[in-house]
């Protein structure tokens, strides 16, 4: 049995459909539940996974947003009937654990990408290992991201990463707006990798660190990897999958 908790951004746009889904189902407490049922776009439910990843349940996404590239097409038939038939697919987030200048220690989770980004009008100076092999000794540029196969079609894609299918068992580096060198394109790596990025002049060239949604400021040094005990459940239409999403936009990118 299909018992549905709702998760509804709290915007004039779903006031509507928010009495309209109250009314017509049974709003579960979330521990009595097994799937969360959110209204809004990527961004809304990139924070509601994360917020609510402790309780292990399914989520399933309707677009209210924009693209919606993790979210189901708003349908009025019946959400039980589609969630009964929809496919699953398990997406594992990174995980950073950024220092501060002041040796203050950070830790996050994103879904999509890790980025780094200069704080000032001067370009940013990384250093990029993957352990303790270097990937690329100096880098200056306007920053650098890590993303998953999932946030592959995202942020990386704007900046002219690659796009990641989805069992690739990959991870993207890409580098925003290079400078020197101009022709490193970034580097596609396993996702067992355990990605290293220092910020080689903390006092003169500040960074940030943002994690999805998360920002931290003023980084020395940031360590990334692949979670393997973290699991996210998402539920999409039949004719709407992930893998789908991903594929139609790698034709399109050809």
């Amino acid at each position: 049995m299909i018992k549905c908790h709702f998760i509804i951004d709290n915007n004039k746009k779903n006031k509507k459909i928010k009495k309209y889904f109250l009314r017509k189902y049974k709003n579960y407490p979330l521990k009595l539940s097994n799937t969360v049922i959110v209204v809004g776009g990527d961004g809304y439910m990139l924070q509601s996974l994360k917020k609510y990843q402790k309780y292990n349940k399914a989520f399933y996404g309707i677009n209210r947003g924009t693209f919606g590239f993790l979210m189901n097409k708003f349908r009025s038939k019946d959400i039980i009937k589609s969630i009964s038939r929809a496919k699953h697919f398990y997406i594992s987030p990174l995980v950073v654990k950024a220092v501060t200048k002041n040796g203050k220690i950070f830790r996050a989770i994103a879904i999509n990408e890790i980025s780094l980004l200069r704080q000032t009008r001067q370009t940013a100076s990384l250093q990029i290992l993957n352990r303790k092999k270097i990937l690329i000794k100096k880098l200056i540029c306007d920053g650098v991201l890590v993303s998953t196969p999932a946030g592959s079609t995202a942020y990386n894609l704007s900046v002219g990463g690659p796009i990641l299918s989805l069992d690739s068992k990959k991870l993207a580096i890409t580098p925003i707006s290079p400078f020197r060198p101009r022709r490193w394109k970034g580097k596609i790596v396993t996702s067992s990798s355990k990605i290293k990025i220092k910020n080689l002049n903390i006092y003169k060239r500040s960074v940030s660190v943002v994690a999805d949604n998360i920002e931290i400021r003023n980084i020395k040094n940031v360590t990334i990897n692949m979670s393997n005990k973290i699991k996210f459940k998402l539920l999409y239409d039949k004719n709407n999958s992930l893998t789908k999403k991903i594929k139609l936009e790698q034709s399109m990118n050809k």
